[in-house]
């Protein structure tokens, strides 16, 4: 299943095949792609535009063409990041732009995409001494550019370990806070955190319940 986070709604890319072993009632709306990739745009424009779709699915027989065809409408984006934890189980979170985050940033030219984990997390938040420990796994979400056009960026997540330290936060990306957090006190409290960093969290075994903090 090929998942992608559209202004915090949710859209899936499935074969017709395993759409018949999935439950459809778990989705909003079920599509059948036409082979058109005008049928894609419309489909975007319409989760850009409105929450009232919150999980949509469309299939096609031919899973990579789907794929290939929604990746052609955007600017594709590669990037790296990670749950960073310390010895207490406390977990590293930034505040930028309105939303509790996770660090990570654009891969650069060549760079492998554990390194450039590493380099974002240490670059954004001032921590040093950081282990990788193991994959987590790759988010997909799309925006758009002041010219408009649309970005798919591929975040790939990484756990990491290091011990407590200061935190510097780079203001110069608008990162406001950079703090060591209790993952069990993330509660329904309402506070924003985007959909895609909570299924990092989750697949990390660091589950919450829902948007919160604190």
């Amino acid at each position: 299943m090929y998942k992608i986070n559209i202004n915090n709604n949710t859209l899936f890319l499935s074969s017709t095949e395993a759409l018949a072993k999935e439950d459809a009632s778990n989705y909003d709306m079920v599509a059948a792609y036409t082979g058109k990739t005008k049928m894609l745009l419309t489909y975007i424009d319409l989760l850009e535009k409105t929450n009232r779709i919150k999980k949509l699915l469309i299939h096609f027989a031919d899973v990579k063409k789907l794929k290939r065809d929604f990746e052609s409408l955007f600017l594709i984006i590669k990037a790296s990041g990670g749950i960073v934890e310390e010895v207490t189980g406390d977990i590293l979170m930034i505040f930028r732009r309105g939303h509790w985050d996770l660090p990570k940033g654009k891969i650069d030219p060549g760079e492998k995409k554990k390194a450039a984990a590493i380099r974002e997390v240490m670059e954004e938040t001032g921590v040093k001494d950081l282990e990788i420990l193991n994959r987590i796994m790759t988010t997909r979400h799309s925006y758009k550019l002041r010219s408009r056009r649309r970005v798919l960026k591929k975040t790939f997540w990484y756990a990491m370990r290091t011990h407590r330290q200061k935190l510097v936060p780079e203001t110069s990306e608008d990162i406001e806070k950079a703090k060591w957090v209790n993952p069990a006190k993330f509660v329904s409290k309402d506070l924003p955190i985007y959909s895609n960093i909570i299924d990092v969290l989750q697949h990390s075994g660091h589950f919450v319940k829902g948007p919160g903090f604190f």
